[in-house]
């Protein structure tokens, strides 16, 4: 299973609005085939498995979610194990999506199939938060960056940003990006920086969606973001005040273009993460700025904290990695768990999740 749990986690950023699944097929304690989904979510892991395998009777299937027991793109992966005359199968979590949500294993159980539940539950729960976040509340798991100095910084009193961290935290920042469905930034950062939000220098074969939160669409459609929505997709994310003239210049760059309620001169983030979750999105890594940071903590939206220190400090001057948050007691301050900790060159990564 944990074999299977490695397999699954290539497919992260890849399968949405697909779970990343892996399946491995063992026999007489040789394995004869394994899988993972594919991008798109087709085929299954199930089927890859199978086919590699070739012929899988009297084997088991360790699976990382329940088979789906439901007719979609392709036949149910149920049948599939049940065809190939597999003799027992062993999962991590059941399926929360109501077309399937036990039935798979009962598909299973029905044909004389041994079916064993909940191994390695809580490493699959975690690999797949982004896709049972996205079923069971209808919002995508949103992991919050912030890159700082040791004082909590992210640019100099001048705006100067490049570079604070060192190229070993970069690179692996590009590598969280290809991980997440998304990449998402508010307009001030956009602005500020002009950023293209891709993953580089590390052999990338996809890029994720960039999602541009610009209430206003202030930023320029010649931008980088702008050059590129062709080659890449941009999503820029709207209010009902933006200008005309505006929108049909962003959607002249091949951006697609979404509306998005406003709540107290804002864009509505809770809403605007119900409609990327709506189109399929399960996994967003926020890139996006202090005032973007600090909203999202704020309304409880951030599940998981990636923190970047470097050994610099810019002091009081330079701008801080979160707007407000409005705090009066130190007891209703947002509260995170640390999951890791390492080095990255001369860089400290700290991960955080809420707590």
């Amino acid at each position: 299973m944990a074999h299977a749990l490695a397999l699954a986690a290539r497919g992260l950023g890849r399968t949405w609005p697909n779970p990343a699944v892996g399946c491995v097929l063992v026999r007489d304690g040789r394995i004869l085939g394994r899988g993972w989904t594919q991008p798109g979510g087709r085929p299954h892991a199930e089927r890859r498995a199978l086919d590699q395998a070739g012929e899988a009777r009297g084997a088991t299937a360790y699976v990382t979610l329940e088979p789906c027991a439901h007719h979609g793109k392709t036949p149910p992966c149920a049948e599939a194990l049940i065809a190939a005359g597999v003799t027992r199968v062993v999962t991590a979590l059941t399926d929360p999506d109501p077309r399937v949500a036990g039935k798979g294993h009962a598909m299973l159980r029905a044909a004389g199939i041994a079916v064993t539940e909940h191994v390695l539950a809580a490493e699959a729960q975690r690999l797949n938060a982004g896709f049972l976040k996205r079923v069971t509340q209808g919002l995508p798991f949103v992991t919050l960056k912030l890159a700082t100095t040791l004082d909590g910084r992210i640019a100099t009193a001048s705006g100067e940003s490049r570079w604070i961290t060192g190229p070993e935290a970069r690179r692996y920042v590009h590598g969280l990006r290809l991980a997440h469905d998304a990449v998402m930034a508010g307009s001030g950062t956009a602005h500020a920086d002009d950023p293209d939000l891709t993953a580089r220098d590390i052999g990338a074969t996809h890029q994720p969606v960039r999602i541009l939160l610009d209430r206003k669409l202030r930023h320029s459609p010649a931008s980088r973001l702008g050059q590129t929505a062709r080659a890449h997709p941009v999503w820029v994310l709207h209010g009902p005040d933006a200008p005309q003239e505006a929108q049909q210049a962003w959607t002249a760059t091949g951006a697609r273009l979404m509306l998005c309620p406003v709540a107290e001169g804002h864009l509505d983030l809770g809403a605007a993460l119900s409609q990327l979750a709506a189109q399929g999105l399960t996994r967003i890594l926020s890139e996006g700025g202090g005032t973007i940071a600090a909203a999202l903590i704020q309304a409880g939206l951030v599940d998981d904290l990636i923190h970047l220190t470097a050994g610099k400090i810019i002091g009081a001057e330079g701008t801080p990695a979160l707007g407000a948050l409005a705090l009066l007691r130190l007891a209703d301050a947002p509260r995170f768990r640390r999951l890791a900790q390492r080095s990255l060159g001369q860089d400290m990564l700290c991960h955080w999740t809420r707590a």
